[in-house]
């Protein structure tokens, strides 16, 4: 079969194909989502742009987007993917914990926002039915976009998850409730909702249950072949299988999705499916962006600024309020109630679909969709910029609270142990010295981090120990060792050198790079160096040689002698390098006295 470049589909292809080939690399080079790269290309390349000139100029015919509408299904199946994703970073336990928010927060945000949302439009001319679908729609914010920005890791990721996991589930009832309002309805509309409902709650039983039986041996039986082929079309035929079932019910097909990815997380190949789906969920999300911008006509935007500027902010101003108060109320804290709020504020993908159906149910006019689209359409494109303003208005709100617990001191008897750097490495040193009694102080200058490890409660100092004046303040004369965990090997071993020079007797140990970065250390006056390609190995050793059935005793006594070994070759290596600079120094000295 020969392919034509007269081809639609094709020439879209290759747009959307080349549009992710330099959309993603250029964007990263200068830090700078791809989000706003692929939404950009959209308006480019889209029928408001370069594709507006093709009857003019027909070459434009093959850089351009000749039918918006034939990639869109492309889109819907990249936000399949990504509930895919987001359900496999899950667990049913952790999901279980946080019913509260999603249930709880997650409704009372939808509800309250959309509520608001509808009045306000209401008394500015709209009719009380097409208010509530406006209102419902504009209330939901984007799973597509906030998710892979936030994480489900972080505070305000997971109070942020909690509310989108809720309006996902809400989409079905939001667009057969907009049907059974619609003026031409019946009473079948609402029986049509309960009868979703319950197919629905049968559906995702028998997901469940299926799932925890057959996932298991499907996933064993691809293992088996060590076919990666294989295993990637058994874990796309589980998200295609779960999200049709779902759909035949009468529910979105991102819950099944969901529940796909929910049922694989259960099971030992959860990384192994999330590498394997990775590749296909970024393009396909590239590509729903990519939608997005071609929504954007800029001479409409021209012509009615000042109307989409009041609209948005109304919309943002409504959500990020009503976000941030209500993760307030459940304990959080303030810096990260308003960060999740500032990041959830603009309108949602499934904004457009819920403005569609309302649209056809005749709640609202063609020519106020278009506008509310276009809304939308400007809403995600500065999400990235949202959840960036989100951050610092965190970072400095937690600067300025009084309820974290004060900058640790150093006292004059001595700091015990003092730790540089805190991040994973410095924490779990620190949760050592701890659970073995010892005192510390740690110093980082991250204020993020230190933010956090003071919410902890653990003693640390903000500040840049590359300033001599901070390391004066440590006292490290009475200090009884001194550890470098920061990533900065340059900055490791001259603070290594300035130390050892003034107080000649403290431990200094020190996380290094490599072997060489090891060396310098030791010559910089270090008493030890743990390089992490070291200790990452005689790690991976010991796991395998205990798998492999030899007991214990003999496993650690052999790890610790090929340790010592290995940091006495280290050593040696920086002595040898040590001793032709001072045969050189001699030289120089004795040549004055010839």
């Amino acid at each position: 079969m020969a392919f034509s470049l007269e081809n639609g589909g094709f020439s879209d292809a290759l747009v959307i194909l080349g549009a992710a080939g330099l959309v993603i690399p250029a964007f990263a080079r200068f830090r700078i989502s791809p989000v706003i790269g692929f939404i950009l290309v959209g308006l480019l390349v889209g029928p408001a742009g370069l594709g507006a000139l093709v009857p003019r100029y027909s070459l434009l015919y093959h850089v351009t987007i000749s039918d918006p509408h034939s990639i869109e299904p492309f889109a819907e199946f990249g936000i399949i993917l990504l509930l895919f994703s987001i359900g496999l970073e899950l667990s049913f336990k952790r999901l279980w914990a946080m019913r509260t928010l999603v249930f709880g927060v997650g409704a009372a945000e939808l509800l309250i926002s959309g509520l608001i949302i509808g009045v306000v439009l209401h008394f500015i001319g709209q009719a009380w039915s097409g208010a509530v679908g406006l209102g419902l729609a504009l209330a939901l914010s984007s799973t597509a976009l906030v998710l892979p920005i936030a994480g489900t890791q972080s505070a305000s990721g997971r109070a942020a998850f909690a509310m989108l996991l809720f309006e996902d589930l809400a989409l079905v009832p939001i667009i057969f409730l907009l049907g059974a309002l619609a003026p031409n309805a019946t009473d079948e509309g609402w029986s049509n909702l309960v009868n979703v409902l319950i197919r629905g709650g049968i559906t995702i039983a028998v997901l469940f249950i299926g799932g925890r039986l057959v996932l298991p041996r499907l996933f064993a039986q691809a293992a088996r072949t060590k076919s990666p082929e294989l295993f990637l079309a058994a874990s796309l035929l589980v998200v295609i299988i779960a999200s049709l079932a779902t759909a035949a019910a009468g529910l979105s097909p991102i819950v099944g999705a969901l529940i796909a990815g929910l049922l694989i997380a259960e099971t030992e190949y959860r990384a192994e499916v999330e590498v394997m789906t990775g590749p296909f969920k970024g393009l396909a999300l590239g590509v729903f962006l990519i939608t997005v911008g071609m929504r954007l006509d800029l001479r409409l935007v021209a012509l009615n600024w000042e109307l989409l500027l009041v609209a948005i902010l109304g919309v943002m101003l409504v959500k990020a309020a009503v976000t941030t108060a209500l993760v307030k109320l459940t304990g959080a804290r303030t810096g990260t109630a308003a960060e999740t709020g500032v990041m959830m504020a603009s309108p949602s993908e499934t904004t457009l679909i819920v403005m569609g159906v309302a649209s056809a149910a005749g709640l609202i006019l063609p020519s106020t969709a278009s506008f509310w689209t276009t809304v939308t359409a400007i809403g995600l494109t500065i999400t990235p910029l949202l959840a960036k303003a989100g951050q610092t208005i965190a970072r400095n709100i937690e600067r300025r609270t009084d309820a974290l617990p004060p900058e640790a001191e150093v006292t004059a008897e001595g700091p015990g142990t003092v730790i540089i750097g805190f991040g994973r490495v410095g924490r779990t040193v620190a949760d050592m010295l701890q659970m073995h009694g010892k005192k510390f102080i740690a110093i980082e200058a991250d204020i993020d981090a230190v933010n956090a490890a003071r919410r902890d409660n653990y003693p640390i100092i903000f500040g840049d120990v590359s300033r001599s004046e901070l390391v004066d303040r440590l006292n490290l004369g009475r200090a009884d060792a001194l550890i470098l965990t920061m990533d900065e090997p340059v900055l490791s071993v001259n603070l290594t050198r300035r130390v050892r020079g003034w107080v000649p007797a403290i431990p200094i140990i020190a996380r290094a790079r490599d072997w060489n970065h090891a060396a310098e250390l030791y010559k910089a006056g270090a008493t030890d160096a743990v390089p992490e390609t070291l200790e990452s190995s005689l790690q991976l050793s010991e796991a395998v040689l205990v798998d492999l059935g030899v007991a214990m005793g003999p496993v650690i006594a052999s790890i610790h002698e090929k340790r010592d070994q290995m940091r006495k070759a280290i050593q040696q290596a920086a002595e040898l390098d040590r001793e032709p600079k001072l045969r050189r120094t001699r030289v120089g000295e004795a040549a004055p006295e010839a």
